[in-house]
């Protein structure tokens, strides 16, 4: 990379100008994984959780999240975002968590997935503190970003979903 396009010439930071980039429809996937622990997830399983429905309250959560990214991380654009999904696998003793992004804009959605998947992983958090608080939410990535420029980019050596 030639050129840092998020500082001035001065080396201040910047909010990238996308106003001359074309719209494209843009894609990106984002998961997490929150470790709860065998009797944590077995509560959830049961339907058995202090503050409700864990899982549909933390999908309601990382999808806000996505749509409020821009007000979060300082140098992302506000975008409008035609979809965000939220979803949950449940092994033994962890929930893998995943965000998917979509929009028709300038720039890429990045961001608002992986938004979305730390948040729903936090809520997942709060939500089940009470059983236990040693959970570990962990290895937030980004899976897929597809749309503008440089195309399609995919993590390869990542087999949680």
């Amino acid at each position: 990379m030639s050129e840092l396009t998020h500082l001035d010439p001065e080396g201040r930071a910047r909010m990238v100008d996308v106003g001359e980039k074309p719209l494209t429809a843009r894609r990106a996937v984002a998961a997490a994984t929150l470790v709860t622990g065998e009797a944590i997830l077995q509560a959830l399983r049961e339907g058995n959780t202090p503050k409700g429905n864990a899982l549909e309250v933390a999908r309601l959560a990382g999808i806000g999240a996505a749509k409020r990214t821009a007000e979060l991380i300082p140098l992302c654009h506000q975008l409008p975002l035609d979809h965000v999904d939220v979803g949950f696998r449940l092994e033994h003793d962890r929930i893998h968590i995943r965000a998917e992004v979509k929009a028709t804009a300038k720039t890429g959605v990045e961001m608002e997935a992986l938004t979305a998947a730390a948040v729903a992983g936090l809520t997942l958090y709060d939500m089940l503190k009470a059983l236990g608080k040693g959970m570990v939410l962990q290895n937030l990535r980004l899976l897929l970003k597809e749309g503008g420029k440089s195309g399609v980019w995919q993590r390869e050596d990542d087999h949680a979903w």
